[in-house]
């Protein structure tokens, strides 16, 4: 048996998580003093709330490796591998903490797969891991599935203002009130390990075509395409891009999974988006 470990960057609803028994590891928020982690003690709603009454950006960090060891050890008594499906090394050291915690098992097979992507691909590598755990595959096997699917994934998401951006130092302030003027919504796309832009538009509305126009030319269509939307304080506008795309790509089943608090940090409220495999 290959116990799959996921963390909550994923995005993947934690009832679901909870109903399939895939551990969920939190990452950590700081807003000045006061640290959580974004499982229990502070979900994305609750994070928004304090996010838009702070004058300072919260800062984010990697769980410790200390939370992994009960599910390494558990493993290592019952003989099972352990596969952790972590979220791009580039922008979290959600991997290196992983490895890190793995050292203290030398005898337990554990495998840290850095995927080189967040939110909702993440989320679909998790599950396509977990079918096959279930299934009865081996680590071999489920390393190889995400092997081959990891390259293949296409991640694009606009953000609905600068303002996180610059609050993290990522741009000037002049840049953001030019933005701002001019209505510019970037379009950013996750791209060899990292976020990168994409293209800009004029309005949100433009960007939101712009974001069905790429997913439509791009995914080839069918479950294996693994097509979902990623969202936050976005809710009708995601289930309304969910239609949109099911009318365009023969994908019968386009999950909406929610931003994480440690992704919102950087992109802000309203950022929403769509993540899809390559055949």
């Amino acid at each position: 048996m290959t116990i799959i470990v996921a963390d909550t960057t994923c995005g993947l609803p934690r009832k679901l998580v909870a109903e399939r028994g895939i551990p969920l590891i939190p990452q950590i928020v700081m807003f000045g003093e006061e640290s959580y982690h974004d499982d229990k003690e502070l979900d994305t709603a609750a994070f928004l709330s304090k996010l838009k009454a702070s004058a300072a950006l919260p800062k984010t960090a990697a769980p410790e490796p200390s939370l992994y060891f009960p599910i390494f050890e558990a493993a290592g008594k019952r003989g099972e591998s352990v596969v952790v499906v972590a979220p791009m090394s580039k922008a979290s050291g959600t991997v290196r903490s992983a490895e890190t915690a793995a050292q203290e098992f030398p005898g337990v097979d554990v495998r840290v797969v850095d995927t080189q992507t967040v939110s909702c691909n993440l989320g679909s590598l998790v599950l396509v891991a977990d079918d096959m755990a279930k299934a009865g595959k081996s680590a071999d096997e489920i390393v190889a599935k995400l092997t081959y699917m990891i390259p293949r994934g296409r991640l694009y998401f606009l953000v609905d203002t600068l303002e996180y951006l610059a609050k993290g130092g990522r741009i000037g302030g002049a840049k953001k009130l030019l933005a701002e003027l001019l209505e510019i919504k970037p379009i950013l796309q996750v791209k060899n390990g990292q976020v990168e832009p994409f293209e800009q538009q004029r309005t949100r509305k433009r960007a939101l075509a712009r974001l069905v126009e790429v997913v439509t030319e791009s995914c080839p269509g069918g479950e294996e395409t693994h097509l979902c939307v990623l969202q936050v304080e976005a809710e009708s506008e995601a289930q309304a891009l969910v239609e949109e795309l099911k009318s365009k790509v023969p994908v019968s089943d386009i999950p909406i999974y929610e931003l994480p608090p440690a992704i919102v940090v950087h992109a802000g409220p309203r950022a929403m988006g769509a993540g899809f495999f390559l055949e």
